[in-house]
């Protein structure tokens, strides 16, 4: 098994290594709505449709607009470069915005854009898009939101297992009034632009019972409708998969169409012997295949997001993951429909040759280098 058969550190691509690190067998579609309602885990309940004033985020745009050449556009490309950001866990104390300020000390910049997942539970902790972290940190920064049809059974995904609601439940409108709609209304309210992905790597979700590709194709109309009727028009939307070539038939099948989407993403590595291979990728031999295959086989009218990106450490040159980041801001010009890099700045496991932080050592060193170049310093919008 080659190394691009393995699980991204988000999710996983749809691969037989996937279930080793995720350690679960999916829940699907048993009694979910009785177990929800039995738990009391949603915030929205039918009979009380119109959130409360405290529930709801405060409007967050502000300020003026960029403008010249390299104004970010309407959808949020940045035309003179990329954005540079990452995902960062909870710190210790259960903070999102201690986590982020600390990892940007680390780095010695701030991030442009700031990536977060959710569930559809409905809680506060992780199934509320927008929370007063969120909100924080927004204030100068973008913000994604990966929002799962699913509900974590433990905070913040930690041990990756969840029950699934369906994809054919989303697109019938089953959970509109209770799921959907309070969330919709709290982007609405929050005003400034926001990234949204609904169900990133949604190849590896098929084999883990979420439904067909056309049963995703129909949610992920149903719920970008369901943003416009409700008024929400500050979203870009983010169709995410895994960019594992295996996946090729199920990815291009999961394909909403251009008048949905926005941006498109993928999530690749370079894990190097986190997964029992020998074969060390530079960026561009991680980045370009899936690159090129989305470009060529479902639009070349959309910018590309590296939704997760990072490379494992090689024990034997510490030096070389160094120089994986540092090559980064020369390679990405190779792909130039590359418009924002994701890091994904969280372990696969607790083997050292799968940690994908650069908290620290050499990989701290080459991708705080990476980070100064000025192709990923771009004017962030207010609004």
């Amino acid at each position: 098994m080659t190394e691009s058969h393995k699980p991204s550190g988000g999710r996983g691509a749809t691969d037989p290594g996937r279930s080793a690190r995720r350690g679960y067998t999916a829940v699907v579609l048993v009694a979910v709505a009785a177990l929800l309602a039995g738990l009391g885990i949603w915030a929205g309940r039918s009979d009380d449709p119109e959130p409360s004033g405290d529930a709801v985020p405060r409007n967050a745009a502000s300020g003026e607009m960029p403008t010249g050449p390299c104004a970010p556009t309407d959808t949020l490309v940045p035309p003179c470069g990329a954005w540079w950001g990452a995902y960062v866990p909870y710190a210790g104390n259960g903070s999102l915005e201690d986590a982020v300020l600390g990892f940007e000390k680390r780095i010695g910049r701030r991030l442009d854009l700031v990536y977060n997942y959710h569930d559809m539970s409905g809680t506060e902790l992780d199934g509320q898009l927008l929370t007063p972290d969120e909100q924080e940190l927004g204030e100068d920064r973008l913000l994604m939101l990966a929002w799962e049809s699913t509900v974590w059974t433990e905070p913040h995904h930690e041990n990756w297992t969840e029950t699934q609601l369906g994809w054919k439940n989303i697109a019938s409108g089953k959970y509109d009034e209770e799921v959907l709609d309070p969330q919709i209304r709290r982007v609405k309210a929050y005003g400034k632009r926001v990234f949204l992905s609904f169900d990133q790597e949604t190849d590896a979700r098929i084999k883990e019972g979420a439904g067909t590709p056309e049963e995703f194709v129909a949610a992920y109309r149903h719920l970008h409708d369901r943003f416009r009727e409700l008024g929400a028009d500050n979203v870009v939307w983010v169709w995410t998969v895994s960019g594992y070539l295996g996946s090729a038939d199920e990815m291009k099948a999961l394909y909403p169409g251009d008048e949905y989407v926005d941006w498109i993403a993928m999530d690749q590595y370079n894990y190097y012997r986190c997964h029992g291979t020998t074969d060390w990728k530079d960026f561009l031999r991680s980045q370009k295949p899936g690159y090129d295959w989305l470009r060529a086989n479902i639009t070349d009218d959309k910018p590309v997001m590296l939704a997760e990106f990072a490379t494992a450490p090689d024990a034997d040159d510490p030096l070389r993951q160094r120089d994986w980041y540092t090559r980064i801001p020369a390679a990405v010009k190779e792909l130039p429909e590359v418009r924002a890099l994701v890091h994904w700045n969280r372990p696969t496991s607790e083997k050292p040759e799968c940690d994908l932080t650069v908290n620290d050592g050499p990989g701290l060193e080459g991708y705080r280098e990476a980070g100064r170049n000025g192709y990923f310093h771009q004017p962030v919008p207010p609004r």
